[in-house]
């Protein structure tokens, strides 16, 4: 090769450099915008409904099997936030309610939820529970082996410190008591109406059509929500019950309030929350996919 005199070094050399400090701009820029897609899968937020850089028609995990981050509590008679006794826990890889009876002598209708940080609106949701141990003493004794999932949820911070339930529409957990039948997957209605076979369906409870699970195996239950129009109960693949125009309920004084405030009875998507009801609960896994509109 023929020696290159020193001026043509020179320019070879800040020919390279130039090219090197844009190479390694690039790469920052590459870097930074796979960071961002990368955290944009652990972000899920219905809000846009494009979807725009949410992954729709794709599970993803709301509790991350380590600490409560993105969630926060509310319990009944505490400021939200405050988690009471540690009434909500991470332990084993599993999100646990549990009541001390250091801090829970007797229940004294303490009802908690804990709250997803983040509202949604279309959606599915699917939850894998179990109940275990024994009730705390003094809960209500149609609170054995039960809990829910609160869809539609209100705004936690407008919750009254001695609020018990958050306005919503509850897919009720329940559990068998190993003799009899009873249902889970139910519907419960606090501050809330929907229609039903196409008529307001105004009983605050009512049964699905699931068997009963007894005892303290897993077991895992699903919900699709479609905004203010439909809203389907899934148990091992089938429809257990399904209802449809999720309202808030104007004979509830509260509930009359939240509707004032948003010009409207019909509700189209809101917060979700798990339930601590005075029975022990664990939850293994906590998953939601975003639906198309």
């Amino acid at each position: 090769m023929r020696a290159l005199s020193w001026r043509s070094g020179i320019r070879l050399g800040l020919f390279y450099a130039v090219a090197l400090g844009m190479f390694c701009g690039l790469s920052r820029t590459w870097g930074q915008q796979s960071t961002a897609a990368s955290s944009s899968s652990l972000v899920v937020d219905d809000g846009d409904s494009s979807g725009g850089s949410q992954p729709v028609g794709k599970w993803i995990s709301l509790f991350n099997g380590k600490d409560l981050q993105g969630w926060t509590p509310k319990i009944r008679g505490h400021r939200l936030g405050e988690n009471h006794g540690d009434t909500f826990r991470v332990a084993d890889g599993l999100m646990q309610v549990r009541y001390d009876p250091e801090i829970y002598p007797t229940f004294k209708e303490t009802f908690g939820h804990i709250f997803y940080d983040k509202p949604y609106s279309h959606y599915r949701l699917r939850v894998e529970y179990r109940f275990v141990g024994e009730q705390c003493a003094g809960g209500p004794g149609w609170a054995l082996r039960n809990s829910g999932l609160m869809l539609h949820c209100e705004d936690p911070k407008g919750m009254t410190l001695d609020q018990d339930f958050p306005t919503s529409i509850e897919y009720q957990l329940l559990g068998g008591n190993g003799k009899q039948t009873r249902t889970t997957a139910n519907l419960c209605t606090p501050g809330t109406n929907v229609v039903k076979d196409g008529q307001l369906f105004l009983p605050h409870c009512t049964k699905s059509t699931s068997k009963t699970y007894h005892g303290d195996q897993w077991v895992l239950a699903e919900v699709e929500v479609r905004g203010g129009r439909t809203v389907k109960h899934i148990m091992d693949g089938q429809v257990v019950l399904e209802y449809s125009e999720p309202q808030l309920d104007e004979r509830d004084e509260h509930a009359a309030q939240l509707a004032q405030r948003q010009g409207g009875l019909k509700l189209e998507g809101g917060y979700i929350s798990l339930q601590s009801e005075s029975h022990p609960i664990d939850f293994r896994r906590v998953e939601l996919m975003i639906l198309e509109e």
